[in-house]
């Protein structure tokens, strides 16, 4: 255990230094880290840093400009480590799988027990049709595939080449796809003259800036 807990903002610049070393295979500068979080110059990072270092769970090699190593105590403040990572889904090509490589954009590691159902992967989501759900533009959606649905759930639902992230309505062959904004229109499908496939369901919402 460390000497006093971690607070919330020191552990997202652990979880973001893990991340970081993860995908580059070196560790962020402090300029990266400032960066990330928006501070107006890397002396606040290195607050944070030194705080971090003092907690016994980062070492800092003075004079290197990524001179930041991870120490065994840092396992005990990274919940999931041993869950695999998530994949980020972006732009969906048309025609491709939704978890296709070239959809993928990054990978991060959640912890599963923040959802009520379990993660596959992160959607990041375009537009504001679902504004009044509380899924906003840029926010990643955590997605449960499944090939089915039930009437109120909001779904991932391929129509054609295009992905939608919407609210499923059912009542036998017709389908609407719901909007939580008022500016949109629902869109509706006829499943006797048009395709329609579930490709799981939305089970939470991450703002990226938490990451």
């Amino acid at each position: 255990m460390t000497e006093r807990p971690l607070t919330p903002r020191q552990k997202q610049i652990l979880n973001f230094i893990s991340e970081f070393i993860e995908k580059h295979k070196f560790p962020p500068t402090r300029s990266e880290v400032s960066a990330h979080f928006g501070f107006k110059s890397p002396n606040a990072a290195e607050a944070h840093l030194r705080a971090l270092e003092k907690k016994s769970v980062i070492g800092i090699e003075r004079g290197v400009s990524r001179g930041i190593t991870l120490l065994p105590m840092s396992a005990t403040e990274l919940p999931g480590r041993d869950q695999p990572a998530l994949p980020l889904v972006g732009r969906v090509a048309a025609g491709s799988p939704v978890l296709a490589q070239e959809n993928i954009e990054d990978e991060y590691r959640v912890d599963p027990a923040l959802f009520p159902r379990k993660p596959h992967y992160l959607l990041r989501v375009e537009g504001m049709s679902m504004k009044d759900a509380g899924i906003f533009h840029g926010d990643l959606l955590a997605v449960h595939r499944t090939p089915e649905a039930f009437n109120g759930q909001i779904v991932v639902a391929r129509l054609g080449d295009e992905v939608t992230v919407k609210r499923f309505r059912r009542r036998g062959s017709q389908v609407k796809l719901l909007p939580e904004n008022p500016d949109f229109e629902p869109i509706r499908i006829d499943l006797h003259t048009q395709e329609l496939a579930i490709e799981g369901l939305g089970v939470g919402v991450i703002r990226p800036a938490l990451l």
